[in-house]
């Protein structure tokens, strides 16, 4: 359990910020230790069953606080870390502005948590990687563990959530248009997002081709596991609400049966494995949401795999989906802050 403490949540009012809110709750930390902040105050946020003010951001929020959550995205963070830091804090930044920050670690508890072990006296500054990022690697660390990560290919099917509320918002308002018969609008990304499917809505390297979530994938990955594994990513957006899923192609350094992926996947915390294929019943996003799980399955020898003399193959496809709002964002940083505090 976090330490008593006032504890602040930036960006209180987005997706990330209430899920964040919502988890603290079901924690039991007491209403009066919460300071939801955003730029402005004067509005109201859910706490359990009750609703209370969100403060206007200011330097003095911090002074009293043990630990602050920035969930406000990459600009605010640059301005209000190093305040939160200044007045003592602990802070776990969900934006992407110190990622790939040599200085500042990027956890995913469950994958390369023990270098929280490390770190000194507070205040300390710790990024949450990319949800996309935790997705694949909550998937494949097991098998990383084990047989070795030599080459991975994998497709994104993406919740629009990743983009905000606002985002989760326009999906609902243009699937009512469609189903009416209405015209649809393209106020939150440039296509529409309800009966479609388009290229993720993040900036073009027009050099590289890859767009920034792809990057990120690619530089996040190598970075957590301290490898130079090839990563190659697409990354799409979807008309779900909730919930991002992958379709993965791995490649391992050792060989191994679909059996022992099995194994190694479902004893992985944080890790369920779904995969009945008399049942066909497989991840999907519906399952994932609102959990704390990655859900795995859909475990196959690729068609193109290397086979030795005992059957085991060194190319494996796999299906996993995860609630990215939970263990994509507020979750894994509610897990960082555990750890941090001894919790």
């Amino acid at each position: 359990m976090i330490e008593a403490g006032s504890i602040a949540v930036l960006g209180a009012t987005g997706a990330v910020g209430s899920e964040l809110l919502r988890l603290l709750h079901a924690r039991g930390v007491p209403e009066e230790r919460i300071r939801p902040l955003a730029s402005s105050g004067g509005t109201m946020v859910a706490y359990g069953e009750a609703m209370i003010p969100v403060e206007p951001v200011e330097a003095e929020a911090f002074h009293e606080a043990c630990l602050a959550f920035m969930a406000a995205g990459a600009e605010a963070a640059r301005t209000w870390v190093p305040i939160a830091l200044e007045a003592g804090c602990d802070v776990i930044d969900t934006s992407s502005a110190y990622r790939m920050d040599p200085g500042v670690p990027l956890v995913i508890p469950e994958v390369n948590g023990a270098v929280l072990d490390r770190l000194g006296a507070s205040p300390r500054l710790v990024a949450n990687p990319n949800c996309s990022t935790i997705l694949l690697l909550m998937a494949l660390t097991p098998l990383q563990q084990v047989f070795g990560c030599g080459r991975i290919i994998v497709s994104t099917y993406q919740a629009v959530s990743g983009a905000g509320s606002q985002a989760m918002e326009a999906l609902r308002r243009q699937s009512r248009a469609v189903l009416d018969g209405q015209p649809l609008d393209s106020d939150c990304f440039d296509e529409p997002c309800a009966f479609n499917v388009f290229s993720h809505d993040s900036p073009v390297d027009e050099v590289t081709g890859r767009n920034q979530e792809e990057q990120k994938m690619l530089q996040e990955t190598k970075r957590i596991w301290g490898t130079d594994v090839l990563v190659s990513a697409t990354c799409v957006r979807v008309p779900v609400l909730r919930s991002h899923t992958q379709s993965i192609h791995v490649e391992l350094e050792s060989a191994a049966s679909v059996e022992t992926l099995r194994s190694a996947i479902a004893e992985f915390p944080g890790v369920a494995l779904v995969d009945d294929r008399a049942a066909n019943d497989f991840p999907t996003p519906l399952k994932a949401c609102d959990g704390d799980l990655v859900l795995v399955g859909r475990i196959r020898m690729a068609a193109d795999a290397t086979i030795d003399a005992d059957g085991r193959g060194n190319r494996f496809e796999l299906l996993c989906t995860m609630d990215q709002l939970r263990k994509g964002a507020a979750l894994n940083a509610l897990q960082v802050a555990d750890r941090l505090k001894g919790g």
